[in-house]
């Protein structure tokens, strides 16, 4: 027995030698095999790099009295000088309030869409209708809002809008729907979800091909009906994607699309209309106060810092959090 004990400490360390020489020529395997792909992502680290990270550095002009001939580096150092103006000026807090409106009641109605839109396409059967539908929804998502806010004040216009040409016969009189506040912000909330419920249902699509359909039939032959199988089977099924898309949305509740709210504002809108995203173009490209504008920014991108850390810290209380 102990000769043997013996043989074999003695040839452990040249197994133990093989084997990292073969894991070694096993990752050396998996890299050449990988180099394709990894030379396919390059584009997408050199993105992030030049347009991400790179920028991040410029933030330091809400600090600084920047100016073009001193440039970023030498303009004077002002500290929290911006940041006093900002949230001294009363009509700050009300771009705010207006961007976490509209973005929380974009979050609110539209987030869950998408979720039962792939529900109800997962169900149909008929592949040609199936396909159909999928084609008649993704296609907003590809348009412009210039053509989509075309569209929406051609629909809801005061004097030739189809809608108001209904409710002219009905009531006698149009409706100023894009001049009235609380009209705009359904009609804006509307658009958002119309545009992009299509493509986002795409994600929950995927998700729901993971589930087993052996479920779906032991259900049914327990009796389950169609909704509580959907309630018991396909929601928690998906409860993993639907959380993280969930916590990467928190991200972006300061967030407000310029595109959207740019073209459809009007000045009788503008006390609800007026977000960050067009305070910042307004102040910091026409008016040429970077320093203030980038103050603001900054501000965002703390707030949605905040946000996002908060909701993966409750997310993770269910295990089901983004890290």
């Amino acid at each position: 027995m102990n000769l043997t004990g013996a043989a074999a400490s003695q040839r452990s360390p040249g197994s133990a030698m093989e084997a990292k020489h073969k894991l070694k020529l096993q990752r050396m395997r998996r890299f050449k095999a990988n180099i394709p792909l990894l030379i396919m992502f390059i584009p997408v680290i050199l993105f992030y790099l030049i347009f991400r990270y790179a920028p991040i550095g410029g933030l330091i002009i809400a600090f600084k009295d920047y100016n073009f001939y001193d440039g970023v580096i030498n303009s004077p150092w002002v500290g929290l000088k911006h940041f006093e103006t900002l949230f001294s000026d009363p009509r700050t807090l009300e771009i705010i309030r207006n961007t976490l409106l509209l973005s929380v009641l974009s979050l609110i109605f539209g987030f869950p869409v998408p979720i039962l839109l792939a529900i109800m396409l997962n169900e149909v059967r008929h592949m040609l209708f199936k396909r159909t539908v999928q084609t008649i929804v993704y296609m907003p998502h590809f348009f412009s809002w210039v053509i989509i806010a075309m569209m929406v004040t051609t629909i809801f216009s005061l004097e030739n809008g189809a809608v108001n040409h209904w409710v002219e016969s009905l009531f006698g009189k149009p409706y100023e729907f894009l001049y009235n506040e609380g009209s705009w912000v359904a009609i804006f909330v509307g658009s958002g979800i119309w545009k992009d419920m299509g493509f986002s249902a795409i994600i929950f699509l995927a998700a729901l091909t993971t589930i087993d359909p052996s479920q779906y039939e032991a259900a049914g032959m327990d009796g389950a009906s169609k909704a509580r199988q959907i309630w018991h089977i396909t929601l928690p099924g998906i409860r993993s994607t639907i959380i993280l898309l969930l916590i990467l949305s928190m991200g972006r509740v300061m967030e407000v699309g310029f595109d959207q709210v740019y073209m459809m504002q009007n000045p009788l809108v503008n006390d609800i209309a007026d977000v960050i995203s067009t305070y910042i173009y307004r102040t910091g490209l026409q008016g040429a106060q970077f320093g203030l504008t980038t103050a603001m920014g900054l501000f965002e991108s703390l707030v949605a810092f905040i946000l996002i850390f908060s909701a993966n810290y409750i997310a993770r209380k269910f295990n089901e959090g983004l890290w």
